[in-house]
């Protein structure tokens, strides 16, 4: 279980009140309040119908108090927790049409965090015993960016830049951008960067790796899409002066014999833009 997690719940709560607006609408939740009795409370139980890592629990908290600060919401496993089928996460006690009304927006984040947090687990294991870290990149769903890192770090990874001013990463269109030149790119990149701000050049040849070190300016190199010779012959190359990175197709079959060419880390972007859910429930439980 990672204990070290923490996410301010000012930063869930703007995503959390989009997703409310997006599904009640203007009229709100019609069919609750049509079948609702004036007053009617419910007492529910979230429970996960697959073997996983939990994350997410503040979202679906807020999805309740955002619509009632009267709901009691209390958690019964805490996020980055290994959880079973059949194990009840969290209780939920309060008025039937804030619980109806915020069913759906609870799911959806924590079903979907709670996808990325057991994904992320089993790369992470996959991957034990050697020194490779699993990073996740920018291919994060609009609007979500935060919580998906968030999900990440729940199931034992890491992140990559969170935005374009964390780092300079410089790709195939940037180096284009420089007339195809990658020493006259990284030497700009370099004389822009203050002394602080790291500096990534990706590189999908051996040949164009040989050329950038040359001028021992990148402190990580992305080794995109190449073959296990030839991430072994890069790590050999850079020979520890900078970071070595293996990206592109990574899955969790190959994700291991990657990790064993010698490189520091592996980044995945499906983790967070394709992930698949964790079946988790919301049940009445009744009086």
């Amino acid at each position: 279980m990672n204990t070290n997690l923490y996410l301010p719940p000012l930063l869930w709560e703007p995503i959390v009140r989009a997703a409310l607006m997006e599904d009640l609408g203007i009229g709100g939740d019609v069919t609750t309040q049509a079948l609702a009795q004036p007053g009617q409370q419910l007492h529910a139980v979230f429970r996960t119908r697959q073997d996983g890592v939990l994350c997410g629990l503040e979202g679906a908290r807020q999805a309740f108090a955002i619509l009632d600060p009267a709901v009691r919401f209390s958690m019964v496993k805490q996020d980055g927790a290994h959880i079973v089928q059949g194990d009840v996460l969290a209780t939920v006690e309060g008025s039937a049409t804030a619980l109806l009304a915020g069913e759906r927006t609870a799911l959806n984040l924590l079903s979907h965090l709670s996808g990325i947090a057991t994904h992320t687990h089993q790369i992470v294991q996959a991957v034990a015993g050697t020194k490779a870290r699993i990073a996740c990149t920018r291919k994060t769903l609009p609007g979500l960016r935060c919580l998906q890192k968030y999900a990440v770090r729940a199931g034992g990874g890491s992140s990559h830049r969170l935005r374009l001013d964390d780092a300079i990463l410089i790709k195939d269109n940037h180096i284009a951008l420089c007339g195809g030149d990658i020493k006259k790119t990284l030497l700009s990149a370099r004389q822009y960067a203050g002394h602080l701000m790291k500096i990534e050049l990706e590189v999908d040849t051996l040949e164009q790796l040989e050329e950038a070190l040359t001028c021992a300016v990148a402190d990580v190199y992305l080794l995109d899409n190449m073959t296990l010779p030839h991430l072994e012959q890069a790590v050999r190359m850079i020979n520890g002066r900078a970071l070595a990175e293996a990206s592109g197709g990574i899955t969790l079959k190959t994700a291991r014999p990657i990790a064993q060419t010698g490189v520091d880390v592996l980044s995945l972007g499906w983790l967070t833009h394709s992930v698949q859910a964790l079946d988790i429930g919301l049940d009445i439980v009744p009086d």
